[in-house]
């Protein structure tokens, strides 16, 4: 199975889990999250990786999608994956948001990891757009 992994700083991980289960479908067990709170140590943030991923198996794909590259809780999420001996089926993304992350988790199953991971990180560069209303557009609806 591939997996789909969220870290983040704060309850952005969990929040965006919890709005994949709006989109995609409630019940899935292939998303997973946790996050670093405000003045938890690594040390238990750690073990709370350790629980969210404990159900992975070395047959298994990680997905793993970070809040910021390079920040603790990806780096973190990503030493304990490779204390697991999952770092050779593992790929990392950080800078995720709502569309790139439901891509993912409805592409998975359908394609290459490698195809997977490129396709999505150029639909994601595609749909960051500014939205912008012009004046004319907001006097129409008056």
């Amino acid at each position: 199975m591939k997996y789909v992994v969220l870290v983040s700083h704060g309850k952005f991980a969990p929040g965006l889990h919890n709005a994949l289960t709006m989109l995609a479908g409630e019940g899935r067990e292939d998303i997973l999250s946790t996050s670093l709170e405000n003045g938890m140590s690594s040390t238990v943030y750690a073990d709370n990786v350790r629980k969210c991923i404990s159900k992975i198996t070395e047959e298994d794909e990680i997905l793993l999608f970070g809040d910021l590259v390079g920040g603790s809780p990806l780096t973190t999420a990503a030493n304990v994956i490779a204390e697991q001996g999952l770092m050779e089926r593992t790929v990392m993304i950080g800078g995720m948001n709502l569309p790139l992350v439901l891509s993912a988790v409805l592409t998975k199953d359908t394609m290459d990891t490698g195809e997977l991971v490129e396709m999505l990180l150029q639909e994601a560069r595609e749909e960051l757009k500014q939205f912008q209303i012009s004046n004319e557009e907001a006097e129409d609806e008056i």
